[in-house]
């Protein structure tokens, strides 16, 4: 009789806790953190660029921007789920469908990679960790490197660039451009871009502009072999324009 009654409030006292714990977990769920991988024709680069982030979060989204490629097959080989375009939309355009796809899903963190490897998933940790603190983190090439070694276009575009944002968006980010970030989801939904092109420097300004908080990490990010750079001569006169269009639309209409 005596081992029948232990045995009843050894079983109540787990059930208790057990209801206490679950009470724990309902007021206290775990952070929730995707990775969205915008991608084009990279399906050279998407395996181990899935393989490598999917270490650090909790889903893999790959948005295939109208791939003629196997990208998409690769994807979903390496486990990522696959967002597919019928056409090709442009960066902007994937990655906007990669934060409506976080946005729909309840994450708490969503992180920028592209898949064309330049970005080394190692340091989405250090990413995160800051952005525990911010609402937008964003992974700079130039935050801790001098850019006198770069070609003169290059140099040329990285300084007005910097100098646009600083002095019309009143916000110091040394690379505007990157697109290796962490937003925090709940603010994002406040800066969901309009534009296709010029995405991040919309984005930057328009959370700037809504006093969010924005920081920077320094990364490293080999220059590609192939391709071709933003900063030909072509872009640099063609690109500031339309940079400087966007950020003065998110000056005037926000």
């Amino acid at each position: 009789m005596e081992q029948s009654t232990t045995g009843a409030q050894a079983a109540s006292e787990l059930s208790q806790r057990t209801t206490i714990l679950s009470s724990l977990l309902a007021a206290f769920p775990p952070v929730r953190t995707v990775a969205v991988i915008p991608a084009y024709n990279e399906s050279s680069t998407i395996g181990s660029v899935i393989d490598g982030t999917s270490r650090y979060v909790d889903e893999v989204v790959v948005v295939d921007d109208g791939s003629s490629d196997d990208t998409a097959a690769i994807a979903r080989e390496h486990g990522a789920h696959v967002v597919t375009h019928v056409f090709n939309t442009g960066v902007g355009g994937a990655v906007r469908t990669g934060y409506q796809y976080a946005i729909r899903h309840d994450y708490d963190f969503v992180v920028q990679v592209d898949a064309d490897g330049q970005h080394d998933p190692e340091k989405i940790p250090t990413l995160l960790d800051h952005a525990e603190d911010a609402d937008m983190v964003i992974g700079s090439r130039y935050l801790n490197e001098s850019i006198d070694d770069y070609p003169l276009i290059r140099r040329l575009g990285i300084t007005f660039f910097t100098t646009v944002v600083r002095k019309l968006g009143g916000i110091d980010i040394t690379d505007v451009t990157s697109g290796f970030r962490v937003y925090r989801v709940s603010a994002l939904q406040d800066i969901l871009h309009r534009s296709d092109n010029h995405w991040a420097v919309e984005q930057t300004l328009d959370a700037a502009q809504r006093g969010q908080r924005i920081e920077e990490v320094s990364i490293a990010m080999p220059i590609r072999d192939e391709g071709e750079s933003q900063f030909s001569l072509d872009t640099l006169v063609l690109y500031p324009l339309r940079m400087t269009d966007t950020v003065f639309r998110v000056l005037l209409f926000r």
